[in-house]
């Protein structure tokens, strides 16, 4: 096991999960992350991991062969959009998607074999992304992905998704909708204001998963006292639920200044729910616990978003 509680995936090739021409998601954000990380001397205590590249084999429980191959064929054009205009194809895509997905995938190997206690990924939690096509930004769902392979190869049934990004994660949710053992809880702007337009507080789930899902829409310009009036109903929703395991999806862009949302959260509240999870992680799940970048395009707030939630499982 290593000495240092957190480990971080960084590296040239999962910064190439960027798109050009001024996109708001530009392959600079791994870099801005770094900067910071630097600046505050947490590169110091924590372990750096190279990103990996997944298999084909990996994406097939949760993506579609079909839309493999397109993503493959587009890859290698680097022409058209993957889905109806958010997320232009490049050359390359695939092995940058598929890299992303390596990552969170190697970094959940590392954290059950004991070698890292708890993962962060800052270009992950790609949670549009549908099983058989893109959105918003997302090629592959690697957080879709890792449930997929917890279950299938691990044994890992009950798992929790927490996702704070200002978006909705409805290729985790409708994905997962009808499955009792998802716990799943979103704090995210309500979607009559921002895309993707769902995670409407009446959706809780279907079937046998009725009540097993949580969406907590925000109103346009919530802040962090919006946050903590809302968390501890997060909290008693995860602990009901007893996870084996805690994903969180750590997007920025739910913080004031963000070029494409409404919130006004801080750095402060993504640190509090990170560090929050962990504790919780420490109690139910022996302490694994992965936590995805998500999404933010202003790069001053992302970097201090992921490196406040890098320092609150330091704790």
């Amino acid at each position: 096991m290593s000495d240092k509680p957190v480990t971080i995936y960084f590296g040239e090739t999962l910064g190439r999960y960027g798109f050009g021409d001024g996109h708001p998601f530009g392959p600079d954000r791994i870099q801005a992350f770094w900067k910071e990380t630097l600046k505050q001397g947490l590169d110091k205590q924590v372990s750096i991991a190279t990103p990996q590249l997944c298999s084909e084999q990996a994406l097939l429980p949760f993506h579609t062969q079909a839309y493999i191959n397109r993503v493959k064929i587009q890859s290698e054009s680097g022409h058209g959009y993957l889905d109806a205009g958010d997320t232009p194809a490049f050359e390359g895509v695939y092995e940058a998607a598929c890299t992303v997905v390596g990552s969170v995938l190697d970094g959940m190997q590392a954290i059950l074999s004991g070698r890292h206690p708890k993962v962060f990924v800052p270009i992950a939690g790609l949670h549009h992304a549908r099983r058989d096509s893109a959105a918003g930004f997302c090629v592959f769902n690697d957080a879709g992905v890792l449930i997929e392979n917890l279950r299938i190869n691990h044994g890992i049934r009950r798992i929790a998704y927490i996702d704070i990004d200002a978006h909705h994660g409805d290729g985790v949710f409708y994905a997962f909708e009808s499955d009792p053992d998802l716990i799943f809880a979103d704090i995210h702007e309500d979607g009559r204001y921002l895309y993707p337009g769902t995670g409407a507080v009446e959706e809780t789930g279907k079937g046998e998963a009725k009540g097993k899902k949580l969406n907590v829409p925000l109103p346009p310009l919530a802040n962090d006292a919006h946050f903590h009036r809302v968390w501890p109903s997060v909290e008693a929703f995860i602990r009901q639920g007893k996870p084996e395991l805690i994903i969180l999806q750590a997007g920025a862009d739910s913080i004031q200044g963000d070029p494409i949302t409404h919130m006004e959260f801080t750095p402060a509240a993504h640190e509090y729910a990170a560090a929050r999870l962990s504790k919780l992680a420490d109690e139910y799940c022996n302490g694994r616990m992965i936590a995805l970048g998500g999404g933010g395009y202003n790069r001053s707030n992302l970097a201090l978003g992921w490196n406040g939630v890098v320092k609150a499982m330091l704790t």
